[in-house]
């Protein structure tokens, strides 16, 4: 028996919060492939949107060669990714002013409108969903969610 099936076996209130948050994960990702396919694009570039979007939120620049490394794409890979958003107007390449060898991405206005017209009223709800727990709660929360992220992203997490 596998070390996965004795856990499993298990209801605990651990895998019974590690199950519905992979519930909520899927859903998730069946929203975003919707809107890739309602807007032609890719899985990838949704994600390469998001992580630019994240980024311009914390106030940090993204290179190309960052974004293929978060998304783990070769140089040819984020090329291609970064030609199709520009072509459809949601990206742009700029040159830093500060080094201009540099080339930084920036997310044009199109795309943060098109994000909200589909996902406005996810996020909404969402956030209406934060109405009924106190500060605290939400910090626990918070704290699982960060601490599940770093196990997710952990090295030693890979198969």
């Amino acid at each position: 028996m596998s070390d996965y099936q004795s856990h499993d076996d298990k209801d605990t209130p651990a895998l019974r919060l590690i199950h519905l948050l992979r519930a909520v994960t899927v859903e998730l990702h069946l929203r975003g492939a919707e809107f890739a396919g309602r807007n032609g694009l890719h899985p990838t570039d949704l994600r390469a949107l998001i992580r630019l979007l994240d980024a311009d939120r914390a106030g940090e620049t993204v290179t190309p060669g960052r974004l293929g490394e978060a998304l783990q794409l070769n140089s040819a890979g984020t090329t291609a990714l970064l030609d199709r958003l520009e072509r459809l107007g949601l990206v742009r390449r700029v040159r830093d002013e500060g080094d201009r060898r540099r080339v930084l991405l920036a997310v044009e206005e199109k795309a943060v409108e098109l994000g909200w017209s589909f996902f406005g009223p996810l996020i909404g709800a969402l956030t209406e969903a934060t109405e009924d727990f106190t500060p605290a709660e939400l910090d626990v929360v918070r704290r699982y969610l960060t601490a599940a992220l770093r196990a997710a992203t952990s090295p030693t997490a890979a198969p």
